[in-house]
């Protein structure tokens, strides 16, 4: 089950290597929410030229306002949505070194891989982040008919995007590109929920920081646990046609 692989992701946590990967991952989840925060705060301060006043927060207008306190509380918010295109990309940046650290621990019998061509990763990030930013932007037109169904929609959509992603990069350090889109077809809901369940705690202001790691790790025990399934049917298949 989904919850099993996260709950294995989080008894990692005493695991110093991993700790270690966790609190880098965390501060790089910090820069890009704040990075992609600036690439909003200028397009904000593009289209109007008044500050803008939120509740609790006060005046926000534009990026020179990125280090002001209201505009911290504001960003803290907005990583309700920030943190969706956070954990997109910070799969080409830190995904690989999660997977090492898990597979260290919980799967030592199996041999080292290579890791993935730098530009490959980047590339495929890149392209899985600007899919991810192009269907939101589509939706915002499905939100405004979902009514009360807006974050079960989100969630959904995004948790399909962000699982194909994880997956993918998670199962080609081990099978290769076509096999690995081959295996997220035959386990396509599987995958669907367990980004649908990544996505979620995304929506969490502060605790979605460390969700990126923990999602990166869930999804190398996912890969994992459905290969080992596929291996166990394989094996009775060709005992039972002897």
């Amino acid at each position: 089950m989904i919850f099993g692989d996260f709950f294995k992701a989080l008894g990692q946590l005493g695991d110093r290597r991993f700790r270690r990967v966790m609190w880098l991952g965390v501060a790089l989840a910090f820069v890009l929410l704040f990075a992609i925060y600036a690439v909003f705060l200028w397009v904000i301060e593009g289209l109007t030229p008044e500050a803008i006043t939120i509740p609790l927060a006060g005046e926000v207008q534009g990026v020179g306002t990125l280090l002001s306190f209201g505009s911290i509380l504001f960003m803290i918010g907005l990583s309700i949505f920030l943190m969706v295109p956070v954990a997109s990309a910070f799969t080409g940046l830190f995904l690989e070194d999660v997977a090492a650290a898990v597979e260290d621990r919980h799967y030592p019998h199996l041999p080292p891989v290579p890791r993935l061509p730098v530009y490959d990763v980047v590339s495929d990030s890149i392209n899985y982040f600007g899919l991810l930013i192009a269907v939101n932007l589509v939706a915002l037109v499905l939100y405004m008919f979902a009514g009360p169904l807006v974050p079960l929609l989100f969630w959904a959509l995004n948790g399909l995007l962000l699982g194909r992603e994880y997956f993918m990069l998670v199962a080609m350090r081990r099978l290769g590109r076509q096999a690995a889109r081959a295996m997220r077809a035959r386990h396509f809901w599987r995958v669907w929920g367990a980004g649908t369940l990544m996505a979620v705690p995304l929506s969490v202001p502060l605790v979605n920081l460390v969700i990126p790691v923990l999602g990166a790790a869930t999804f190398t025990h996912l890969f994992h646990r459905l290969a080992a399934r596929e291996k166990t049917f394989a094996r009775t298949s060709r005992d039972r046609a002897r």
